[in-house]
């Protein structure tokens, strides 16, 4: 049996404007997924997904072919043609990927609730990527699309900063773009003082870019903002310049996009920094406080409050 594993992601700073070439700070996740191969002679995929309880939340079967793979049932289910999308691509990529005809019971084991946002699609993408012995960035960019530092996130086991180079020529595979990856020493003496809190929905990654395309010009003054603020963070020392960089950094974001700072929108009373990870209105948000907000966002109706140390790797 075969395994691959991915970590997780979050984006801390550069949300958005990781797209237009800002330097962005990222950091893995101690949850990841798993994906399992067993190799049979059925001629099928039989692919089964289980979630961080164990349940099957996903079940397909698939027909193996020379040129394609096809749904042994046809029907619209979205994330059936989804995944048939990957295989497909993943196929196109490398011909030799699943092409002996065999056959393969898949099972995927997410180590986190779905809704958390902290990289179902990413960690997959990575897991098939290695089974195919393709580049995963490629398959990003035909399939999903987006930046791609969540691909880098859940290749690592330590915080990195991020950056695609826009004076290459866009609009072309990451493998042909110039990916900045490097760790970043971001091991924040305050990290007792930071959580993550979960607005108890999901965004939609893809939804969130297109709102963002739709209301962006000429970015170089932010991007400029942004790339001192990540340095910033990876230098502070104190959880009181950590927060007044949160505070700027949400400001600038807010302006690009049109909308509120989660804190103004929703936790206007808060005696602390409250910053959107990704897109902004649902997943994680990053808190820094003096005091342990588990009470204050509990009595709000927001009860899965992570502890940083909880949540990262070491």
């Amino acid at each position: 049996m075969k395994r691959y594993y991915s970590h997780g992601k979050l984006l801390i700073t550069g949300e958005y404007v990781v797209l237009d070439g800002a330097l962005s700070l990222a950091i893995p996740t101690k949850f990841g997924q798993s994906l399992n191969i067993e190799n049979n002679t059925s001629g099928e995929l039989l692919w089964i997904s289980r979630d961080e309880k164990g349940t099957v939340w996903f079940k397909e079967t698939f027909k193996i072919q020379a040129n394609e793979i096809l749904k042994k049932i046809d029907n619209d289910d979205p994330i059936s043609n989804r995944l048939l999308q990957l295989l497909n691509v993943s196929k196109n990529l490398n011909p030799d990927f699943l092409g002996n005809n065999k056959g393969y019971k898949v099972t995927t084991l997410l180590e986190f609730p779905k809704n958390w946002g902290l990289g179902t699609s990413s960690t997959l993408i990575n897991n098939i990527s290695h089974w195919a012995n393709i580049n995963p960035y490629t398959l990003l960019d035909l399939t999903f699309g987006g930046s791609g530092y969540d691909i880098a996130c859940a290749e690592t086991n330590k915080p990195i900063t991020y950056k695609i180079d826009h004076d290459e020529i866009l609009n072309q595979a990451h493998d042909d773009k110039k990916i900045k990856i490097q760790s970043a020493n971001f091991n924040p003496s305050f990290k007792s003082n930071l959580y993550f809190v979960h607005l108890n929905k999901k965004q939609n990654s893809r939804e969130g870019i297109a709102q963002y395309r739709a209301n962006t010009s000429d970015l170089k003054q932010e991007i400029e903002e942004i790339n001192h603020i990540t340095t910033a963070m990876i230098d502070c020392d104190t959880l009181e310049h950590f927060q007044q960089l949160i505070n700027q950094h949400e400001q600038i974001i807010s302006k690009i996009i049109k909308q509120k700072p989660v804190k103004e929108h929703l936790f206007n009373d808060f005696d602390g920094s409250i910053k959107s990870l990704g897109a902004w209105g649902g997943d994680f948000v990053l808190v820094a406080s003096k005091d342990n907000p588990h009470n204050y966002f509990e009595n709000k109706g927001f009860s899965t409050v992570i502890e940083y140390n909880k949540m990262i790797l070491k």
